[in-house]
């Protein structure tokens, strides 16, 4: 099964929530990172991580499919 094939499948229902809890997490380190005010280098970097942390999340959960 190809990578297209994939992910066209139904995902199971942890994965799914997995899913939505890291495009949440991505979503708040994006409105971090673009934050029009200074914040602590810490911040930043951590957001940073949190971001790269849920896309991988994303993909990782949207190609694990049922009954495979």
């Amino acid at each position: 099964m190809n990578l297209k094939q994939r992910a066209g499948k139904r995902s199971p229902q942890f994965f799914r929530k997995l899913q939505r809890i890291a495009i949440a997490c991505t979503a708040i380190s994006a409105a971090i990172l673009t934050a029009p005010v200074s914040l602590p280098a810490a911040l930043v970097t951590a957001s940073g991580y949190l971001a790269t942390a849920g896309a991988v999340a994303v993909a990782l959960s949207k190609l694990t499919v049922e009954g495979e």
